[in-house]
């Protein structure tokens, strides 16, 4: 025990003269050079301008570090990001030896800007002349606390910030270029998370991801996020190894409430309920034309016991005279709240279509299911059922060009055939809609003929308009 003791005691004074030297060394050290010398490594191994603009100290605890404030990165004549404050932890017995050897980095209250400019390449890419200079480097592990995230495509306009987020990157390695592409060359191992995402009108929060990846191929799962409510789950795979960028995303989100979602499209209120989308999708470029362009998979929205506010789609076909003049389009739109909503409803009106005749419409079940190819959308399972009728959709939607592809709402009987048709094509921005077209003669109370749908063509047969998985109300 004595033995102990007196190691104990050896290893303590040993650790406190070893303390009282560094503290002499550092009282002798130049901070003003230091932070030019800073400055200049740190240039010199990311290829960027790196700028220290404030005060430089040196702490203890925990472990030697050194504090940096007011950091700035520029790259490509843009700011990069900008830091606060950032702790550089040292590695003591080396500096013993005149060497500087950085065990962590901590960031706090950092601004970072992502920006793909006009040329397609991300302000974080060395110029192209500077590219083969550039010597391969391991980063030590990296945390940033309290930052805010922007990212901006100069080529789209498009626009996006996080907000209070943490990140942790436990590897960030920069391999010897083997490829032109910096992508590839790159290895990373993170987890974000950020307390708000913003896009336009667009809000979530709670965003969590983990990323793993190198030689180009890069995973972000699980991702997380509130959304309209609910909790969302999915994951997307990156690859930058062919000859342009390819992106997998999966992705749920059950039990979203449909209210928070529209308010995204209009503060008016519209519908109530809650619903649950999926998607799983692909798709290749650099831009987001070609990323529309070359989208396929499916889109999914499923909800039962929906109240849609604004009309009383059962009266307005109950009633015979109103029939005779009705405009499915105006009760379509209900089957444009789903995955293809925001871009169908441009040229609809979304605001305004729902200022029917006042009233509510309870919906029993709505089915939007969708499959993407080529920037094309096409209805595979389209339809929504209230308590005495049912319709569906078919058809396609132009990404693309932005056009309605002959898209069809059709009033059904209960085998599925359609009674009243509607067809509108053109651009999303000014849409061409047909009167609709009255399949047979309706002469007596519609729900009734509706129910028996084989007195409405001769010989009971008919062209069946929908076999989705909407069934018709009950008797």
């Amino acid at each position: 025990m004595k033995l102990a003791k007196i190691i104990l005691l050896a290893v303590g004074a040993l650790g406190v003269l070893f303390i009282v030297g560094v503290l002499l060394l550092l009282q002798k050290v130049d901070t003003g050079a230091v932070k030019s010398r800073i400055e200049t490594t740190a240039s010199s191994i990311l290829g960027m301008e790196v700028r220290v603009g404030g005060r430089l100290d040196f702490g203890f605890f925990p472990g030697l570090f050194v504090s940096l404030e007011n950091v700035q990165l520029r790259n490509r004549d843009s700011e990069l990001a900008v830091a606060e404050k950032i702790r550089i932890g040292l590695n003591p017995l080396p500096l013993l030896k005149k060497e500087v050897r950085i065990s962590r980095v901590v960031v706090e209250k950092a601004r970072i800007t992502v920006e793909q400019g006009l040329d397609g390449s991300f302000n974080f890419q060395p110029p192209e002349q500077q590219r083969q200079d550039l010597a391969a480097w391991t980063a030590p592990r990296i945390s940033l606390r309290e930052g805010d995230l922007v990212y901006l495509d100069r080529r789209s306009g498009t626009e996006f910030s996080a907000e209070g987020c943490r990140l942790e990157v436990r590897q960030l390695q920069l391999a010897p270029e083997t490829s032109p592409d910096f992508m590839q060359n790159l290895a990373l191992r993170a987890d974000l998370a950020c307390q708000e995402i913003r896009h336009d009108d667009f809000r979530g929060s709670n965003l969590a991801l983990s990323a793993d990846g190198r030689q180009g191929s890069y995973e972000f799962a699980p991702v997380t996020i509130r959304l309209f409510g609910a909790e969302g789950k999915g994951r997307i795979l990156a690859r930058f190894s062919g000859a342009e960028p390819e992106y997998a995303v999966d992705f749920s989100l059950p039990r979203f409430r449909i209210e928070e979602f529209i308010q995204t499209l209009t503060p008016q209120e519209v519908a109530r309920g809650s619903m649950d989308f999926s998607a799983q999708l692909t798709m290749r470029g650099s831009e987001v034309e070609e990323l529309r362009r070359t989208a396929a998979g499916r889109l999914a929205l499923r909800g039962e016991n929906l109240t849609f506010i604004g009309t009383d789609l059962d009266r307005m076909i109950g009633r015979f005279e109103a029939t005779q003049t009705f405009n499915l389009v105006d009760v379509g739109a209900f089957l444009f709240v789903g995955p293809v909503g925001l871009a169908a409803t441009k040229g609809v009106q979304f605001a305004t279509i729902f200022q029917g005749s006042g009233g509510a419409s309870e919906v029993r079940t709505l089915v939007s299911d969708w499959e993407l190819e080529a920037g094309q959308a096409r209805a595979r399972d389209v339809a929504l059922a209230t308590g005495e009728n049912r319709l569906a959709l078919q058809g396609k939607l132009d990404l693309v060009n932005e056009r309605f592809d002959n898209l069809t709402i059709a009033l059904l009987d209960d085998r599925g055939c359609a009674v009243v048709k509607q067809q509108i094509h053109g651009p999303f921005q000014a849409p061409v809609v047909e009167q609709p077209s009255i399949i047979a003669s309706l002469t007596g109370p519609v729900r009734r003929l509706l129910q028996r749908g084989a007195r409405l063509f001769p010989g009971g047969e008919c062209e069946v308009f929908y076999t989705g998985s909407v069934a018709p109300p009950a008797p």
